[in-house]
Formats: C-alpha cells, structure tokens, sequence
C-alpha cells in the first residue's frame, strides 16, 4: 500500500467520522424537543430503561443481520467482544446517567435552554482527553471551539447580549449539566476502553448494560409505571429515541471516536441549538427571527475550520 494511498484512506475515515457526528447531532438535537413533551408523563428512569431494553434489541439485531459488524468483517459477535464486560458497564453509566439526568432537567428547563447547558461539553470533553487520551488542542481546533461556541450561545440568547448577560442557571438547568460532565467523558472512554470493537457492537452491549444498570437502580419507578394509560406521545417519542437517538446516535457515536479526538467529536454540540430551533419550528413552538443568522454563520466556520483541521 503505497503512502499516498494510506493517507487518502486514512482522510477519508476521518471525514466520514465527521459524517457521523453530524447525523448524531441531528439524531439527538430531537430529545431535547421531545423530550420535553413527556418529561411529565413517564418517570425519566422508567423511561431510560425501556428505551435502552429496545435499543439494545435492535443494535443486536442489526449486528446480527449486517455483514461486516464483526472482528475483521465478520457478522455477528464474537467471544472477544465480550472480554472485560465492566467496560461496557462503566460505559452504561456515563451514558445512562446522561439521559436519566436530562429528562429529569427537561421536567423543568427549556429545550433551548438545555441546548445552552449542552454546548458547555466540548470543552469538558477536551479538558477529559488530556489526561485520559493524551490529546491536546492544537490553535485550529481551539478556534473552532472558541467560534463554534460564541455562534451556538447567539443562537440561544438569539443575539440578545442582555439576555445572555441575564441568563441564570434554573434546577433543571443544573441537573441536567451534571449529565452533560457524564456526556462529555464518554466520548473519550469509549476510545480508551475499546479493544477492537466495532462502533454498533459497542453499541449494543453498552445499552444492554445501560438497561441492566437502569433497571437495577429504578426497578421500583419501571414497575410502578401504568403503562396501559400512558398518552400516545410517550410511545411515539419512545419510538424515536430507541431507533434515533439511542441506536443510531450511540453507533455514529462510538463509529466517530473511533477516528476524531475527543475534543473534535464533541464539537458537532455546537449544531444543537440549530437542530433545536427547527425541531421547535416543526413543532410550532415559536419562529426565530433572522437575528440569528450570524450564529448560525459562526457555527458553519467553526465546522469548516474543524474539516480543516482533519
């Protein structure tokens, strides 16, 4: 294989990670929105646990049916995928913490708000990669950090300096930026504990572990859960977070860290209050006026100078 070549391949992995945490930050930009629907309808731990039982059915089956899910192409798990199963248990953690705490701040906060909380993990991340992966920002990726995060925060605060200036912490709020402190080291854990899984068999056992974890913790709210008289919405925001934003997510996820750095992967938050602003308007929660163009002008060259940087 000739140099050229394995720097072309090698490019091309890199970008198609970007890929992927593009489609990851539209897939859970939605949780915000929608979750906030049915905060008040389901308990988050009830809601978390079925959500990961589901998920980890489907990314098993996927597994299963796909070819080139295995070690070295091959379908299906193998027994070394199962090796040191505790990673996948501190892994469910992070990741089950992470949801049980947003939708208990999501009873409170706003979607846009938690947006707000959530473009805060980019940096936590990075300061995470340090110690844990030895990676370092270099002056691009710092840049992009710095002018991905001015643009996320105009669109939040919709240019309004006074609003931002005003802008103070709620209880939902700080619930859920202690999930963010879990979000944010999950990305480079998945790097360090993986040994040569691939990204949806990762997947797979970390929300089946995520559910076990879950379950075990909140047995007495998932059993104390009418779930005969829950309101459509639920099933339908279920439906979506099982298939978007837990198997889908969590496989570009863990495929993305796998080929950027920590600090890299975590940077597509900064498209979450976008997505969140057209998840609001699909769902007719209000219209954002052209003031926020320049945010979403400063988050596109944050995201350009990050493709620069690969």
């Amino acid at each position: 294989m000739s140099a050229s070549y394995a720097d072309t391949r090698g490019r091309a992995q890199v970008l198609r990670g970007h890929l992927a945490m593009l489609g990851f930050s539209a897939a859970v930009s939605g949780s915000f929105s929608l979750g906030a629907l049915v905060a008040n309808d389901i308990a988050p731990v009830a809601l978390t646990g079925v959500r990961f039982l589901l998920a980890a059915a489907v990314l098993a089956a996927l597994v299963l049916a796909m070819p080139g899910q295995g070690r070295g192409g091959a379908r299906g798990f193998s027994r070394a995928d199962f090796a040191a199963p505790w990673r996948y248990a501190v892994l469910a953690v992070l990741y089950g913490g992470y949801f049980v705490l947003m939708f208990e701040g999501l009873k409170t906060a706003q979607p846009v708000a938690a947006g707000a909380v959530f473009t805060l993990t980019p940096l936590m991340a990075a300061g995470f990669a340090w110690p844990l992966l030895g990676q370092r920002l270099s002056p691009v990726v710092a840049l992009a950090l710095a002018v991905g995060a001015s643009g996320a925060l105009w669109v939040i605060f919709r240019g309004d300096l006074q609003a931002l200036v005003g802008f103070h912490i709620g209880r939902g709020e700080a619930i859920y930026f202690l999930g963010c402190i879990l979000h944010a080291l999950y990305a480079p854990m998945l790097k360090k504990l993986n040994r040569g899984e691939g990204a949806m068999i990762t997947a797979s056992l970390v929300t089946l572990a995520g559910f076990v974890l879950v379950s075990a913790y909140g047995w007495r709210q998932i059993v104390a859960t009418d779930w005969d008289a829950l309101p459509l919405r639920v099933w339908i925001v279920l439906a979506y977070l099982v298939v978007f934003a837990t198997a889908f997510a969590s496989s570009a996820l863990q495929y993305a860290a796998q080929r950027l750095p920590s600090s890299r992967v975590m940077a597509y938050t900064y498209l979450t209050p976008v997505w969140i602003i057209l998840w609001e308007l699909a769902l007719r929660h209000g219209v954002p006026g052209l003031v926020v163009l320049p945010g979403i002008a400063l988050i596109v060259v944050a995201l350009l100078l990050l493709l620069r940087a690969v």
